[in-house]
């Protein structure tokens, strides 16, 4: 079974951890002094990877990728949003591996490298053989997105960024952006997905939508 190793928590600058998928493997580590997760998907078909966020640390970013000669080929970084915590190592990252790098139309301009696609809601995004879909959630940032892999073995994972965690909405900066937020929310991701759905958060560590559902209604009471 894939959790048999994989709890979804990691170590600030401690070891990354690997779950593996019959089609993909999505290994986490957490990077930089805000305790960032980058999450690495791999195509076990192709060897085809793609980097969820290139917070920070190249160097371990280019540790978890490999050296050998069986190492994954990194096609793709996407940037979930344009907080500089989440691109410190873009730049370096893309440039070391000649990625191409993906964002948001309306977080674009704030990147240390301009992306080479722009995506919006609705749009796939290919690792090797599999899709990642585009959830735009608005609120954290203009062009905030979270990734949804839908295995076709089972449960669906979800890379949200800052936008949710476990105990809540990511932060906003008024009563509008926190209910646009949790709208976009509740209504793409919690109205659609099943319970099983595994979450990835941009910072700590993972949960369910089943095991956050119960406390919609407390986080709209509660506000921003």
């Amino acid at each position: 079974m894939d959790l048999v190793d994989y709890t979804g928590h990691v170590e600030p600058g401690g070891a990354a951890a690997r779950r593996t998928l019959p089609a993909l493997t999505i290994t986490k580590v957490s990077v930089g002094p805000m305790d960032n997760n980058a999450y690495l998907l791999t195509c076990l078909a192709t060897r085809e990877a793609l980097l969820v966020d290139a917070a920070n640390d190249p160097e371990r970013l280019s540790d978890l990728i490999g050296y050998g000669q069986d190492r994954p080929t990194l096609r793709t970084i996407v940037t979930t949003h344009q907080h500089g915590d989440h691109w410190q190592a873009l730049g370096a990252t893309a440039g070391a591996f000649g990625a191409n790098t993906i964002a948001h139309a309306l977080d674009a301009d704030p990147l240390p490298v301009p992306p080479d696609r722009l995506v919006e809601h609705g749009e796939v995004i290919k690792v090797g053989e599999a899709d990642l879909e585009v959830i735009h959630l608005r609120g954290h940032t203009p062009g905030s997105i979270a990734l949804l892999y839908r295995d076709p073995t089972g449960t669906p994972h979800l890379f949200t960024g800052d936008s949710l965690f476990p105990g809540g909405v990511g932060k906003t900066w008024s009563p509008e952006t926190f209910t646009s937020l949790l709208d976009d929310v509740t209504t793409r991701l919690f109205d659609v997905l099943p319970d099983n759905t595994w979450f990835y958060p941009g910072h700590g560590d993972d949960s369910t939508l089943g095991e956050q559902r119960p406390h919609l209604a407390e986080w709209r009471e509660r506000g921003w």
